[in-house]
Order: structure tokens, then C-alpha cells, then sequence
């Protein structure tokens, strides 16, 4: 499958003897594909019938087809830059940090990203100056896992100019304005360069089957260049190469109808809405997060309001008379608090219909309790949400039991979130945690408190026809493979397919056809999917060997 030009033949492909994840028929084992369109579904004795020499025929060999993934939340440059600098994700100590930063090559300032020192039997952390000792004088930044914070040399300490900066003790772990500029110093790069790092963002989500990544800028991320090349992605590189839609989300403050109609138009190209990283608060790995009271392991400190109530309610006003998505990085329970207010603020202002029609997101929403999800249901609100989050950190002896305590039982209650009415949507927030679909979906299924635990269809489509929908996508059928659909998917290698809820009941993990449910890979055989192929809009994106071998 190639992308077709403007004057090539319309391109006709028909997958069979596999499995289709389709509401159209549940036993369906055959796709056909026109152009840019699923044409058809149905069975093998079917697709024997329709098949002829002018079409593609690809032998799935038992691969299932499936809707592609849709991830709601990441960065395309930070995570080329993750991948291609240094992974501190497995350093267990200083030590070892400093060993990588003096095994790093090549020219200019020495990036990395991962660590976690809550994972370390030592948490003690490096000084600027053994960073620029073991860098041998290059700048070195390298962000903490939640990209939150960073460690940084004394080089890079003096260039920024983070002596100056809120965030800045002395020592080499900066937070808040002092990290915001010591990110934006090792950022300067040359458009080529911005351009690869994308690039292989693109090109690593086409090899884990998404079709589309929302794209969560903000000044103090990337700045409008940095989006503005997300977006050219759309109109495809010069080499015809077909790539992940780039969703655009730009997450600036807007003070009036008027101000917010201008951020919007500055661009030149369509923004999905002011919903990208506008951040309430910070993070609870580095102690960022907005809190009521203070963190478990540092009771004095309760984390960092970064917008007030009424800020927030401007932003939430303005875009609900313009009729566009607004939208905050929120994840402390005060940091929500803020949030909501804002809701109420804003609803006063212009009308509480309003501000539902708008469909405003919320990012992270990690600590809710039952008043502040009934709320969100109220004015629905999409949450859009990380379910590696809870894989990576929550649970006995995680980061967020040794931050939070028992207050961590209740985190990402996505089962009471679905329960409420409210939307929810799936990502990954890379390069915070990686672009691997499947594990996203585990975590649903697996979460650390049971009684939160969502089926695999509901995360499956969580991380596909919801993430659509809550960019407000003009399609209405984008996400599902029914004929008249995009042809946007993905084939995958899978060991075994069935289905699978939320509880431990044996009867739950079925292949029983009279269920008339649509099957799923099997998530607990400690592998996922393999990914053959991922196509958007009949385009491919990325092809195995395998799969036409």
C-alpha cells in the first residue's frame, strides 16, 4: 500500500483470513479498502467471493485489524529528543548518572531524559558541578521522568540564567521558572534539527499503530515554531512520506472573547483549541502539584498554583463565547479545585450551556474525588487521561504512595470517571511515559485499585474513537472500522484474542462467539501486540516485513 497522488489509481486492498475489530459484525475476518475508505467487512467465504487480480490481497495469517490509536496527549519534539539523547530511565544512583552524562557524545549540550530518584536506594541527587565534571564542561540538561524538573551544570546554570529564576536553589535540580528556562536554553536549535526530532516521534508512533497524536504545545514547551512544524507535518514532508495527523493544541492564557479569537488566528492553520499544556499546576513527582495539604514525605510543601480561579474562568469564558476547546494541565486535588471554580466562574459569566457546548478538556486529573467528578460530568468536561501513570507509579511502595500516602487509593478513578458520564480519552504524555498503545490499555485493565479497573473495550476505545471525539473531530465516524469509515488502522501479531473486563471472574475471558463482542489480544501473556502495519486515511505509515512475507 502506497500513498496515492493526485492523478494515481485509486488504490484497492483486501485483508482477509484474520480478525477485524468492528461494531459492524463481530465475527468479521475480511476488510476491504478503497482509497482512503473502509468499503466493506465480513467473512472469509465472502471476501473469496469479491476478491479479483486488480486488487492488493494481503494474507493476514490470524492478525487482527483494528481501529488505530489516537494518542490524546504527548510532544512530538520533546519525545524525539528523549529518543535519540541519553535514557536514564534504568539508573539506579548518582553514580550511574554521572557515568552516563560522561559516555554521552558529540557536540553541544548533553541531554537526557528519565530519571527517578524515588527509584534509588540513594536519593541524593548530583551537584552542578560534578554534572559539569562529568560532562567535561558541555551544558548538560536532563529531565526528570515527569519532565517537571530537571538536573542541570553549572555551565547551563550560567547561561540560563537561572540564579535569577524562581525554582533555582543552588543545587542542580530546578523546578518551575528556573526549569521552564533552562529547557528553553538547550531548545534553541536550528529548524533541521526541530524538524528530526519530530520526525522520529512521527516515525516511532507509526511503529506502535497510532494514526493521530495530539499534540500538546505551549510558550513554555516549544513556542509557536515548534508547533507550527507539527502541524506542516500534516501536508505530508517533501518526500511524500504519509505520517500520524498532528492534532494542534496551543495552551495559552486568553483574557477575552477578542484575545482568544487572535491566539487562535495567529497560527495560519486550523488549532483544535487553547486546550494544550496551560498548566494550573505542576507534578507530584517533583512536588509540583497543587495540593490541600502537604505531600506525605515533605509535609511543608503543598505543590504550585501557577493560575488562579479566576484566570482560569477567563480562559473558560473567552473560548466558550468563540466556541472552541479550553483547557488545563491539572493534576493536585487543589489544582482541580481551581479548575472547577473556574467552570463555575465562567458559567456565571456566559451561560453554563455554553460552556458545555464548548467540550473544554481537562489534562492529567489525577487526583478526583466524587463532588469534583460530578461536577465534571455537569459541564462535560473530557478528561483526558494517563493510564501508565498508575502502571509506573501507583500501587504499594510507588512514587505516589511515598508522596501522597493514602490519598494515592484514589487516583485516576477511571472506572468512576466512565461510572459519572463524564468523557474520558487516553495518551500517553510522551515522552513521560512511551508510546506503547497496548501497555496504556493493560494499565486500564490492571489498575492498582480494583475497584477502578476498566474492561479492555472501554480502554481500547478510550485510546481510539474517544480520542477523536474529544478533539472534536469533524468526522463523526473516525475511530471505528464500518464501511463509509476512514481507512485508518493498524494490524497487529497477536498470540491469542478474547474478552476481557475488569474483574478476576473466569467467565470474563471469553472467545464464546454468542457474546457477539468484538475480541481483543489477550494483554496477560507479558507481551504486546506486534505491530505489521498502520495506515491512516488508506495511506500506509509503517509496514513490517513480515507482514507480506
Amino acid at each position: 500500500m502506497t500513498q496515492p497522488g493526485p492523478e494515481s489509481p485509486r488504490n484497492v486492498v483486501l485483508y482477509r483470513n484474520g480478525s477485524v475489530y468492528t461494531a459492524a459484525d463481530p465475527f468479521a475476518t475480511a476488510m476491504l479498502v478503497d482509497g482512503d475508505t473502509v468499503a466493506w467487512v465480513g467473512s472469509e467465504q465472502a471476501a473469496s467471493s469479491i476478491a479479483d487480480s486488480s486488487m492488493d490481497v494481503i494474507d493476514l495469517r490470524g492478525a487482527l485489524v483494528a481501529p488505530g490509536f489516537v494518542d490524546s496527549h504527548m510532544h512530538l519534539t520533546e519525545t524525539g529528543i528523549a529518543l535519540d539523547s541519553l535514557r536514564l530511565g534504568g539508573v539506579t544512583s548518582a553514580r550511574e548518572l554521572l557515568d552516563a552524562v560522561s559516555s554521552a557524545t558529540g557536540n553541544g549540550p548533553v541531554l537526557g531524559h528519565g530519571w527517578d530518584e524515588t527509584t534509588w536506594a540513594d536519593p541524593t541527587l548530583p551537584t552542578p558541578d560534578e554534572l559539569e565534571r562529568a560532562s567535561a564542561g558541555r551544558p548538560v540538561y536532563l529531565s526528570r521522568v515527569d519532565v517537571h524538573s530537571a538536573l542541570v551544570s553549572t555551565s547551563l546554570a550560567h547561561a540560563a540564567d537561572l540564579r535569577s529564576q524562581d525554582g533555582f536553589d543552588g543545587g542542580a535540580r530546578v523546578t518551575r521558572a528556573a526549569h521552564t528556562a533552562a529547557r528553553q536554553s538547550t531548545r534553541q536549535l536550528p529548524e533541521a534539527a526541530l524538524r528530526r526530532h519530530q520526525a522520529r516521534a512521527l516515525s516511532e508512533a507509526a511503529a506502535n499503530g497510532y494514526v493521530a497524536l495530539a499534540e500538546m504545545g505551549a510558550p513554555h514547551i516549544g513556542g509557536l515554531d515548534d508547533l507550527r512544524l507539527a502541524a506542516a507535518w500534516n501536508s505530508a514532508g517533501s518526500d511524500g512520506q504519509a505520517l500520524p495527523e498532528v492534532l494542534p493544541y496551543w495552551g495559552e492564557l486568553a483574557t477575552s472573547e477578542e484575545h482568544a479569537r487572535s491566539l487562535m488566528d495567529q497560527f495560519g492553520f486550523p488549532l483544535r483549541g487553547l486546550a494544550g499544556d496551560l498548566n494550573i499546576d505542576g507534578s507530584v513527582g517533583s512536588r509540583t502539584a497543587a495540593l490541600r495539604s502537604g505531600y506525605s514525605d515533605a509535609p511543608g510543601e503543598r505543590g504550585n498554583l501557577y493560575l488562579t480561579a479566576e484566570q482560569a474562568a477567563a480562559h473558560l469564558a473567552a473560548c466558550s463565547l468563540v466556541g472552541i476547546q479550553a483547557g488545563f494541565h491539572v493534576i493536585g486535588d487543589a489544582g482541580l479545585d481551581a479548575a472547577l471554580s473556574a467552570l463555575d466562574l465562567a458559567a456565571e459569566q456566559v451561560g453554563e450551556q455554553r460552556v458545555r457546548a464548548a467540550g473544554h478538556r481537562f489534562e492529567h486529573v489525577e487526583m478526583v474525588d466524587a463532588p469534583a467528578i460530578e461536577k465534571l460530568a455537569r459541564y462535560s468536561v473530557t478528561v483526558s487521561a494517563q493510564p501508565a501513570f498508575d502502571a509506573a507509579w501507583g500501587g504499594p511502595g510507588g512514587l505516589y504512595g511515598k508522596r501522597l500516602g493514602e490519598r494515592s487509593a484514589s487516583m485516576n478513578p477511571f472506572a468512576s470517571l466512565y461510572a459519572a458520564g463524564v468523557p474520558v480519552c487516553f495518551g500517553s504524555d510522551s515522552p513521560v511515559t512511551p508510546l506503547k498503545p497496548w501497555s496504556s490499555v493493560r494499565a486500564c485493565l490492571e489498575h492498582h485499585t480494583e475497584g477502578e479497573r476498566i474492561s479492555a473495550r472501554a480502554a481500547f476505545l478510550g485510546h481510539t474513537r474517544a480520542g477523536w471525539r474529544a478533539a472534536k473531530y469533524p468526522n463523526p465516524m473516525a475511530g471505528q472500522l464500518v464501511p463509509g469509515a476512514p481507512a485508518s488502522f493498524a494490524v497487529w501479531e497477536v498470540e491469542e484474542l478474547m474478552v476481557q473486563v475488569a474483574d478476576g471472574r473466569v467467565q470474563s475471558w471469553s472467545t464464546d462467539p454468542r457474546a457477539r463482542t468484538p475480541l481483543l489480544p489477550a494483554l496477560d501473556t507479558g507481551t504486546d501486540p506486534v505491530c505489521l502495519q498502520t495506515v491512516r486515511n488508506g495511506a500506509e505509515l509503517f509496514s513490517s516485513p513480515a507482514l507480506r512475507s
